[in-house]
């Protein structure tokens, strides 16, 4: 039989609430524990607090001194009080009854939060972890390893390469007159009407049309042309100029290669020069001896550096004197050169009776910039080509690849699949080249211009090339696709004469800044640049001329021969 429960004697407190003061006389037994204190609590406080079954009334009572000192925050803490002298050790055993894990952090590894989940193999852990972070560690060293090593070989050189230096040394007793900057230059718009030609000088040899079915699979060797001349000529130097300047046939006489560079001035990076002569009432655009405007600039407007050591194969020097011979080569290998020629009015006025002469026609045309100020040019085309029984001239010019790993895309693999990737990268990286080029065809009047696409054989052989490919643009479609604006280059033109017509006599040269994007006026003396023959030494062929044929051929022919044995030279 089950045991009934007695719940005891209850005392009645009938002076207030709660038991009274004297709940269990000596007199009257009772079955409730000693000592139980009253312990008031609030709705908001937890059940556990005010009935806790689990403590253990049985232990000693002694160290109950030291709790009375301890702080307590809230009043219905059982520690403060003197009838629980063992809440501090119950306190020291306390076990949390929650067995979920601690949230784990959001960042920082991951076995921080996990290491106190599992003590069960703490030394397996420690061993996990320190294999990780050795292995995190070695991760670290290399990604460092190769990103200095990326950075010395890249940043290195573009530090390197961003000292340009100027085209020509500015001497102390030169006066700077003005500094123009390339942003006027944006907003210039002049509109010319259509030239005149007056003069019409030398012979074309007509273009083999075979040349525009060549493609990387079916390349041709680029040959070499030792035995014709090729004339850069400055505008002083130039009989015919000098001719019509004493006719009065204009007041401002230039080169087209000189308006070029004018023209496209706001898309040159490298420093170049142009002397100005003011003599009279007329003006005249010319070139130094052995100036850049001779060369060819490679890889000018591209953001990969190169070389600066003028003796590597692919430095700036290096790249412009190749250009330029492979320029003058692929220009006479593309024609028939069979002694079918279109001669004009006068033969060619800078070279010798009976001298083997690249195939060139020089047209002198004229512009009207204003009622009394008219400009005279000299400009050039390459050769003829009939269509329909009418003749079109054309403007030859090659693009050369050196290395692949400059301009990012490999010729050879993606010029017969991807020909405008090719285009666009040139026309970033050589955006100056091609835009004057594009001014060149333009001033002649062209009909066509085609551009070559010549490649090294192997990267590192700069003597032997091949053509890859050969492509004709007409000259106003392909201005118009590289935003080329005829308006604004005749504008640049046309300030530039008005200020310099403002200039008093003498001589003036025009510098480009090396690092800046402006041009500056120089004022020289009158003997400047009359030797200056430092830059360019005398080719070897010329060398061996006799000195009355030498003298002759380079003060008033200004003969230049092929570019290759000026290479050969500048390597030597």
């Amino acid at each position: 039989m089950v045991g009934g429960f007695e719940v005891g004697a209850v005392p009645f407190n009938p002076d207030g609430w709660g038991p009274p003061d004297a709940t269990v006389t000596p007199t009257t037994t009772s079955t409730l524990p000693l000592n139980v204190p009253f312990a008031p609590f609030s709705r908001s406080e937890k059940l556990g607090r005010i009935a806790d079954f689990t403590r253990n009334l049985n232990q000693g009572q002694g160290g109950a001194g030291g709790r009375k000192n301890a702080a307590s925050d809230s009043v219905f803490d059982f520690t403060a009080d003197d009838s629980f002298p063992s809440a501090a050790d119950n306190d020291s055993s306390f076990r949390l009854v929650d067995g979920k894990p601690p949230p784990r952090p959001k960042f920082g590894p991951k076995w921080r939060s996990n290491q106190h989940n599992r003590p069960q193999l703490p030394q397996r852990r420690d061993e996990e972890v320190e294999a990780k972070k050795r292995e995190a560690e070695k991760e670290r060293a290399r990604r460092d390893r190769h990103y200095n090593q990326n950075r010395s070989n890249q940043n290195q050189p573009r530090r390197e390469a961003a000292v340009f230096k100027s085209s020509v040394e500015i001497q102390p007793e030169w006066n700077m007159l003005d500094q123009i900057p390339f942003s006027t230059f944006t907003k210039l718009s002049f509109s010319v009407p259509e030239p005149e030609d007056l003069i019409l000088c030398g012979g074309l040899e007509f273009y083999d049309k075979s040349f525009d079915r060549i493609t990387p699979k079916a390349e041709r060797r680029l040959e070499r042309f030792k035995n014709r001349n090729f004339f850069k000529v400055t505008t002083t130097d130039d009989p015919v100029i000098r001719r019509l300047a004493n006719e009065d046939k204009a007041t401002v006489f230039a080169t087209d290669n000189i308006l070029a560079t004018l023209m496209c001035a706001t898309r040159s990076v490298y420093s170049w020069d142009i002397v100005v002569q003011r003599v009279g009432n007329k003006l005249f655009f010319d070139k130094r001896d052995g100036s850049q405007l001779d060369l060819l600039s490679v890889h000018e407007t591209s953001q990969e550096p190169l070389p600066e050591a003028k003796d590597d194969i692919n430095s700036a020097y290096s790249l412009s004197v190749e250009a330029a011979y492979i320029n003058q080569n692929f220009s006479q290998q593309v024609l028939f050169r069979d002694g079918n020629k279109v001669a004009f009015d006068e033969p060619n006025p800078f070279a010798n009776e009976g001298e083997e002469v690249a195939s060139v026609a020089y047209k002198y045309r004229r512009w009207k910039l204003d009622d009394d100020m008219h400009l005279v040019a000299r400009c050039e085309v390459q050769s003829v080509v009939e269509v329909n029984k009418q003749r079109s001239f054309l403007t030859l010019n090659a693009l050369n690849e050196f290395d692949p790993k400059y301009s990012g895309v490999d010729w050879r693999q993606k010029l017969e699949t991807q020909r405008g990737a090719v285009l666009a990268t040139e026309l970033k990286n050589n955006a100056n080249k091609l835009a004057k080029w594009t001014a060149q065809a333009l001033l002649a009047s062209a009909d066509m211009m085609k551009l070559g696409y010549v490649s090294r054989v192997h990267p590192r052989d700069h003597f032997n090339h091949v053509i890859l490919a050969v492509v004709g643009y007409k000259p106003k479609d392909f201005a118009s696709q590289i935003n080329l604006n005829t308006s604004n280059m005749w504008g640049i033109v046309k300030s530039i004469v008005d200020l310099c017509m403002k200039l008093n006599e003498g001589k003036y040269v025009l510098v480009k800044d090396p690092s800046k994007p402006q041009v500056r006026i120089y004022e020289v003396p009158a003997d400047a640049f009359e030797n200056d023959y430092v830059e360019e030494p005398l080719p070897e062929e010329e060398q061996a001329q006799p000195p009355e044929e030498n003298a002759e051929n380079a003060e008033a022919n200004g003969v230049t021969n092929d570019v290759e044995d000026k290479e050969i030279d500048a390597q030597a």
